[in-house]
């Protein structure tokens, strides 16, 4: 089709009032998923083709994205030529308006990129805060944004112990959640990192109350779902000494969904998808007309 161009978009986003990133069926009633919001922006730019996004990261209900990424192809009517990245970014982010959903950065890619497929790894945060003994004690802005613990301590030399026994290949089933829809997919898993370091607060310095941020950060070429969350409130558990090193072994090699302890699974609000990768080669356009003689440089 003359004229079709095919982006690549990331793109941000506070998942709080979202029923999750994807698209939610128009049966369905109630709030909408962040897809849904993005495909209304890129209607509004009058394409002249049907357009779907492909996103290349599922995240749940109430989860929060620092950079997740989507494809989809555009053509513009009366045959105009393809609208420039910034161009793109900048008319999104206006027809967004309120939404707490912002386009970050946009490239032209070639027609058979997927923005799934292609991805390399993807990296989750999650944010802990210790000695709030009410959530309603947080700083405003980080409200809905970590979860809030009453302890003041954990032991980090245990959980890290324990999240050393997660990071390789592993069958995972223990910590694919029980009412998954994709029991389908293969349950192992190889995870490249998981490490376990102080993180911080942006209000902090003008909060009258002492506060420590931790922040968890997983990264994998996929995950099953609710996998991060239910990884993080293993490791949780062992630092407030509700689990051992050992158990969490012992769960990890259950490969069964319903040997992980109940009550435990970390809450949506605290999580982050933080980078979706991709090489830098993937995403190049060559011997193309409107294109740039220069490779694209990524920074995501």
């Amino acid at each position: 089709m003359q004229n079709l161009a095919r982006y690549l978009i990331f793109f941000q986003y506070i998942g709080t009032k979202y029923r999750g990133v994807v698209k939610v069926p128009s049966s369905q009633l109630g709030k909408k998923g962040v897809q849904d919001h993005l495909e209304e922006a890129i209607h509004r730019l009058r394409p002249n083709n049907a357009v779907s996004l492909s996103v290349s990261s599922r995240t749940d209900t109430g989860v929060h994205a620092l950079s997740n990424s989507a494809h989809f192809d555009l053509v513009r009517k009366n045959d105009k030529p393809p609208f420039t990245e910034d161009v793109l970014v900048q008319a999104l982010n206006f027809h967004l308006n309120a939404e707490d959903i912002r386009v970050t950065h946009a490239h032209r890619v070639p027609q058979d990129f997927h923005a799934r497929f292609k991805a390399r790894s993807r990296t989750y945060v999650y944010r802990i805060a210790l000695g709030v003994s009410h959530h309603t004690l947080l700083p405003l802005t980080d409200w809905n944004l970590c979860w809030s613990l009453r302890n003041t301590e954990l032991d980090m030399d245990a959980m890290r112990e324990a999240a050393a026994l997660l990071v390789g290949t592993h069958d995972f089933s223990t910590f694919r959640a029980v009412n998954s829809e994709i029991h389908f997919k293969n349950p192992v898993k190889t995870l490249d990192m998981v490490a376990i370091q102080p993180g911080s607060s942006f209000a902090q310095s003008h909060f009258h109350r002492e506060l420590q941020f931790w922040e968890l950060t997983f990264r994998s070429r996929s995950f099953l779902y609710k996998q991060v969350r239910r990884m993080t409130g293993a490791l949780v558990a062992v630092g407030r000494g509700q689990l051992s090193v050992s158990q969490v072994k012992q769960i990890l090699d259950a490969r069964d969904t319903l040997a992980y302890p109940q009550g435990v699974v970390a809450p949506a609000h605290g999580l982050f998808l933080r980078s979706v990768d991709y090489k830098e080669s993937d995403l190049q356009l060559s011997q193309l007309p409107d294109s740039p003689d220069d490779p694209i440089k990524i920074s995501c």
